[in-house]
């Protein structure tokens, strides 16, 4: 047998589709006691602009648009100047629904591609955020996910009715990546029953749409509280 005549199967891959960011940091910060989280400081450095970075450094991002309170679109846009990708700063709505879908409008109709990120997640590194789109450019859906570490209960009424298997929970992250027409779809659907969604994948999940689910990373936290704010001074220490 020839074997300079044998040739392997070639594997194809899928082209990566154009994807565009949106970054929602458009909340009150209700529970951060009086701290602005979207501006508050992470080792000298307003916390949005890290997270922005992030989707900047990112080569499968291509573009990127953030979604903030009104007051502080000028302030935002000065300190994210010098991110090339940012096309847009818009104002939010009253709802993360609402914002979510005032980023996607801003977005450019090249885009088929959507990554939904948190504001206060200043610590979604690249190579997440690349894992994400690459899930989704082959699902539709695809979001990152840590296991859960403590035992879970379901409350009703103050008593425990249920204990979930701990193997089978994860703790769902952002940024959540879908096809651009199936997002928007879903979040019409979802405005239209009246029903409040927590996050992006729950839009998608009721349409009966599966979400693949990527490796997330530990220290890809979502600033909360001001406890929050001492914890991602040490995630940047330790990631020095």
């Amino acid at each position: 047998m020839d074997i300079t005549k044998v040739t392997k199967p070639m594997r194809r891959f899928l082209k990566l589709k154009y994807c565009g960011a949106v970054i929602v940091a458009a909340g009150n910060a209700s529970r951060m006691g009086g701290i602005d989280k979207v501006m508050a400081p992470i080792g000298g450095e307003p916390m949005v602009v890290r997270t922005v970075r992030n989707f900047e450094e990112c080569d499968a991002v291509r573009e990127i648009v953030i979604v903030t309170r009104p007051d502080l679109i000028v302030p935002i846009r000065d300190l994210c100047a010098a991110f090339p990708k940012v096309t847009a700063v818009v104002a939010g709505g009253n709802s993360r629904q609402e914002s979510v879908g005032l980023g996607l409008a801003a977005l450019s109709k090249q885009v088929k591609l959507a990554a939904i990120q948190d504001g206060a997640r200043p610590f979604g590194n690249w190579q997440l955020i690349d894992r994400c789109i690459r899930a989704a450019n082959t699902y539709g859906a695809a979001a990152p996910a840590i296991p859960v570490k403590d035992t879970v209960k379901e409350v009703i009424g103050g008593v425990v009715k249920s204990t979930p298997d701990r193997s089978t929970l994860r703790a769902v992250q952002t940024p959540q990546v879908f096809d651009i027409d199936l997002l928007r779809g879903a979040l019409k659907k979802a405005r239209e029953d009246g029903a409040e969604v927590t996050d992006d994948c729950s839009a998608v999940e009721r349409l009966g749409m599966s979400v693949k689910i990527v490796e997330g990373d530990e220290r890809n936290i979502k600033i909360t509280t001001p406890m929050d704010l001492k914890l991602a001074e040490l995630i940047k220490e330790e990631m020095q």
